[in-house]
């Protein structure tokens, strides 16, 4: 399955199911096959997004110092962050807001 996410305000953003789900969790919503969140919501959906981020590098960053501390190997993470996978949705974020424009999947 895939997430579309659009909005007349910004160009869409297509996520894969597994990347879809965990960034509308983190931002609080209902991960089904439609929704919608309203312009008054996304502010509290980039602070979710940006803090989540910011916990996922400083917990890598923790094992990484940790890990040499120790002498061993650091541990290897998953190829793409989350940071790289959110970025262009907080963009969409911010331009929805701007605009007063609502983002909606799966209609």
């Amino acid at each position: 399955m895939l997430y579309k996410f659009k909005s007349k305000a910004a160009g869409d953003v297509i996520m894969l199911e597994p990347n879809g789900r965990r960034v509308l969790e983190i931002v609080g919503k209902d991960a089904g096959p439609k929704g919608i969140i309203q312009p008054g919501e996304m502010p509290a959906a980039i602070s979710a997004l940006e803090a989540a981020i910011a916990k996922e590098e400083a917990d890598q960053k923790a094992m990484t110092d940790e890990a040499k501390a120790k002498g061993e190997v650091p541990p290897k993470f998953e190829g793409v962050s989350l940071r790289q996978r959110a970025v262009p949705f907080v963009d969409m974020l911010r331009r929805c807001q701007q605009a007063n424009a609502e983002i909606v999947w799966g209609v």
